[in-house]
């Protein structure tokens, strides 16, 4: 009996197998349609498309959808923080000031000179799992949520960077993030 149970297990398992390689790879477009709805519902407009002032207050510029922050946007020097303040936010909520430096969120874009063109999903996903970027550089600054992003599978990721990819190229070279300000022992040293 133990023998029986056994084998139709083993037939279970081969069965399914052969069921699952049968299965059609998703449709290009249903991996874009996930892409497409985990950004919209995971923030990433939220930081990585400028916001410009409407008459409703302030909105994502989607002329420039996920293009990162305008080069041609200068930020001048960090506000000075404290009173239980811990990060200052440009107007285009695309740079970002705290104990880390000033952070400036990266163009999604496939731009291949200034964006993610030259990616591979690979590198998208190693850069999410690592917080590093492009997998081994430099760390991913705040307010990226790496420690969240990083729960997604490599399905999701992969839908991700297979909808950014659809995206219209946008050329915008973002600032390179800069270091934090000193800080000074004695006050107006």
């Amino acid at each position: 009996m133990k023998s029986l149970k056994l084998f139709a297990f083993f037939a279970l398992v081969v069965f399914a197998s052969f069921a699952r390689a049968a299965e059609p790879a998703p449709a290009a477009n249903d991996l874009v349609a996930r892409g497409k709805y985990i950004v919209s519902t995971a923030g990433c407009h939220d930081c990585h498309t400028p916001w410009k002032m409407t008459p409703e207050g302030p909105r994502p510029d989607m002329s420039v959808a996920l293009s990162g922050h305008p080069e041609k946007f200068e930020v001048g020097p960090v506000p000075q923080l404290g009173g239980g303040w811990i990060a200052s936010v440009a107007a285009t909520n695309t740079a970002y000031a705290g104990p880390w430096g000033v952070s400036f969120t990266a163009n999604l874009t496939p731009d291949r000179e200034t964006g993610l063109g030259k990616w591979t999903a690979r590198t998208f996903i190693d850069t999410i799992r690592t917080g590093r970027h492009l997998g081994r550089g430099r760390e991913v600054l705040p307010p990226m949520p790496i420690m969240v992003y990083r729960n997604f599978s490599d399905e999701d990721l992969t839908a991700i960077f297979t909808y950014l990819q659809t995206l219209p190229p946008v050329k915008n070279k973002v600032p390179a993030p800069r270091p934090p300000v000193a800080v000074t022992a004695a006050a107006g040293s």
